[in-house]
Order: C-alpha cells, then structure tokens, then sequence
C-alpha cells in the first residue's frame, strides 16, 4: 500500500514538471527569439547568401548571372592583387595581434598593481577613451599626424633634427604606420578584459607564490600567465577576427596604397564588389576569408583549452 502511494505521488509529481515544463519552454522561446530573428537576419542570412553568389558571376549592373562553379575560387589562385591582399592581412594580424597582447598585458598588469582604487579607475578610464571614437574618425586625425608636410610625428622629428618621413606613403613604413593608429584605438577594449581577468585569480596563489620567495617575474610567469589563460585565449580570438575583417583604418589612411602593400582582404573584397560591382568574385574572396577565420579560431581554441578549475 505504501509503495502504490509513494508511486501515485512520483507520479502526480511528474505530472506536475511534465505540464510546468512546456510554460518554461515558451518563456525561452519568446525571451531568445528576438534575439535569434536578429541573428538569423544580419549574420546567417548574408553568410549564406554570399557563399552562394560566389558560384555566380553576379553583378548588380548586370541583369544576367551565369552559375560559373568554381570559376571564381579559380581565378583567386591567379589573381596577384588577391594573393598581395592575403599577405598582407596575415602581416597585418600577426603583428598588430602580438603586439596588441603584450602591451595590453603589460598596461592591464601595471594598473592592477595600483593600490589606489580611484588610480585604477582614471587609468582604466583613460585607455579606454580611444575605443570610444569612431574608427574612420580616428583614421581621418590620425591621417594628419601622419601627413608629411605639417604632420605632428614630422614635427617632432625635426625638432630633434631627423628627417621628415612619408608615413603612408613608404612601403616599407604605410603597414606599421596603420598598425600604430589600429594599436591606439583598439587597445583598450583588452586593456578592460585582461584587468577583469587578473582581478578573477584568487590572490591565495600569489600569497604562496610570495612565501616560497618568488619574485615578480617568476609569479608572474608561473602564476599570472597560467591563471589568465582563459582570458588570453579570449582576447586573442576576438582580436583576431577583428583584425582579419579591418577595414575603416585602411580605406581612409591608405587605400590600399602604396603599390598594395596596404591592401588587407576586407579593402580587396569591397573594391571588388562596390567600386567594380564584381559581387560574385568579392563573395568568392569573402568566402575565403571566412573559412581563414573559422580555421585560424578552432585551431586557437583546441590549443588554448584548460584543464583546470579554480
């Protein structure tokens, strides 16, 4: 009699999740939806959508759009500009990325050792202000300190006597020079993350760190790094996927120029599709870029992945 009763109860109980369920189904539902429909509009949709006008040899001047196959990703492996345009974005992310992660490291770990809160804040504050401006804007003045006649970086070096350079116009200097204004205006937003994640390590590890005799740089290197791993590899990732799809800087600064050797594969893609309305070849590049990306990010994911809690 007592196990029927036990039983019935079971089972009036999961009567009672069974039809509760359903209610927090639906609340999901509605709450993520919005979020989902925006999601589907403004990524899913033209993702999918330009992989399938890369089979095409579409442009919007054009009222026929023969399906061409593979012609397109064909032609990128004969194209020189393409071929420039990928050096150059690997050039691009691969030190404007490794710079990026020392020096925010560095600053985020110099600030973190403020004892004073309100110094913290204003520092903080401070890097932070240039992620707040507009990207073209920020390229348009940083343009003039770059220009070399009147420039201000010009003009310091002639008050120190040294010749005037041709920031962008030099090949050799156009890339770094535009690496330097995409250092500024980028470094802050790592800057806030690196911080958040420093302030997350238990300080019970640097206490034992500091009786065993550790100094700075051992604590910091068997210590902080192993602790923040998490966080790097986060920074490192959005850093790099930002990078791969920069844009504004060089189509303000530099254009591409000189002689290509600014020329990053998001300036290659827009030229192609809206100064040549070749929108068929620019998706099959866009393609490529995004099949670098998601590579470059599940390699850095697998190789950045902790076993540890804490």
């Amino acid at each position: 009699m007592t196990s029927k009763l036990a039983h019935s109860e079971q089972h009036i109980q999961q009567g009672k999740r069974s039809k509760g369920f359903p209610h927090h189904t639906k609340f999901v539902f509605f709450s993520l939806s919005p979020i989902f429909l925006l999601f589907l509009v403004f990524a899913i949709i033209p993702i999918v959508w330009g992989i399938v006008l890369s089979f095409y040899q579409y442009s919007p001047l054009s009222s026929d759009s023969p399906f061409v196959g593979l012609d397109n990703f064909k032609r990128l492996l004969s194209d020189d500009v393409f071929l420039k345009s990928v050096w150059v974005t690997f050039k691009f992310v691969f030190f404007a990325v490794l710079i990026n992660l020392v020096f925010t490291l560095l600053i985020a770990v110099g600030i973190q050792r403020l004892r004073t809160g309100w110094m913290r804040d204003m520092f903080r504050t401070i890097f932070f202000l240039p992620a707040i401006a507009p990207l073209s804007g920020a390229a348009v003045v940083w343009s003039t300190m770059f220009n070399k006649d009147g420039g201000l970086f010009n003009m310091i070096l002639l008050h120190f006597h040294m010749h005037a350079v041709n920031w962008l116009s030099d090949p050799k200097l156009a890339l770094f020079s535009v690496i330097m204004m995409t250092l500024w205006a980028d470094s802050g937003y790592n800057i806030v993350i690196f911080m958040a994640g420093l302030d997350s390590i238990p300080t019970v590890y640097y206490e034992a760190a500091t009786l065993d005799g550790a100094n700075r740089w051992v604590i910091f290197r068997h210590v902080t790094l192993p602790l923040l791993n998490r966080t790097t590899v986060f920074v490192s990732i959005t850093t790099i996927i930002s990078y791969f799809q920069a844009f504004a800087q060089f189509q303000v600064m530099t254009k591409g120029e000189p002689f290509n050797e600014t020329r990053v594969l998001a300036l290659n893609i827009y030229d192609n599709a809206f100064t040549y309305s070749n929108m068929g070849y620019a998706s099959a590049m866009a393609t490529v870029l995004l099949v670098i990306i998601l590579v470059i990010t599940q390699l850095q994911i697998k190789l950045g992945r902790s076993q540890w809690e804490y």
